[in-house]
């Protein structure tokens, strides 16, 4: 059986999804029985334009970015996008709440009309391009990400859970957040993390983004149970969207 060829892409983002996977250790050296890396700027100096898989890390923030994603895209059999960045835009996206010009000349200064520095309001990978597959988090779940992989390495259709993070909650019989007097976004947000956050002590803060269809009506009925108020719960959301999305 030929590898499937993969290609790792950066954009907007900190990089430190592409480090989970080197936290693969071990698990990498099986993946490579399965997987030829052709393009990694992060472990390698090669390039290609001849991959199977485009792996995409990153939000796209500029004109520029959008194009380079699109000839990924177009070489890609199949296009898979890496971390909360990619996926819903990340913390990146927080600047859509304010004026881009505004932005420009609190992060540039004098330099903020310079072309290359010409950022726009920050999109998803999906945003722009059709993709395939999505590996959800900040940081990823590296067993999630393996498990994508080898399943399309194998021709097997990934499946992605699509229940909120309350249903691992209670698999895992955590005391729920709002007993704490918190706001966790667990309701309506997607599962597959292993509810990390709220296992060790934490609200879950958004990062692999909304379930499709969320039961908004649930949602409601669990915050004027615990005294908190649609606000509340909007003013937590922002850390991983934006309020023209809410």
């Amino acid at each position: 059986m030929s590898k499937l060829k993969v290609a790792f892409f950066d954009f907007a983002c900190c990089e430190g999804c592409q480090l989970q996977v080197y936290n693969l250790e071990e698990e990498i050296l099986d993946l490579l029985e399965i997987v030829e890396p052709v393009e990694w700027r992060e472990a390698m100096s090669d390039q290609s334009d001849d991959y199977d898989v485009a792996i995409i890390e990153g939000s796209i923030t500029r004109v520029e970015d959008e194009e380079h994603l699109k000839a990924i895209r177009k070489n890609a059999k199949t296009l898979i996008a890496l971390g909360a960045c990619a996926t819903i835009g990340g913390i990146n996206k927080i600047k859509n709440n304010f004026e881009m010009q505004d932005v420009r000349k609190y992060v540039y200064g004098k330099d903020a009309n310079m072309p290359h520095l010409d950022t726009y309001p920050t999109k998803a990978v999906n945003e722009v391009v059709k993709t395939d597959y999505m590996v959800h988090g900040c940081p990823i779940n590296i067993k999630e990400f393996s498990y994508i992989v080898r399943s399309l390495a194998i021709g097997k259709e990934p499946k992605i859970p699509n229940y909120p993070v309350c249903v691992e909650c209670k698999m895992k019989e955590n005391v729920c957040r709002f007993e704490y007097g918190e706001i966790c976004l667990g309701p309506i947000i997607r599962a597959g993390c292993d509810a990390k956050c709220p296992s060790n002590g934490m609200w879950c803060f958004g990062c692999r983004g909304l379930v499709d269809d969320p039961n908004v009506n649930a949602a409601k009925d669990v915050m004027a149970e615990y005294g908190k108020t649609l606000d509340d719960l909007l003013g937590k959301m922002l850390l991983f969207g934006n309020k023209q999305e809410y």
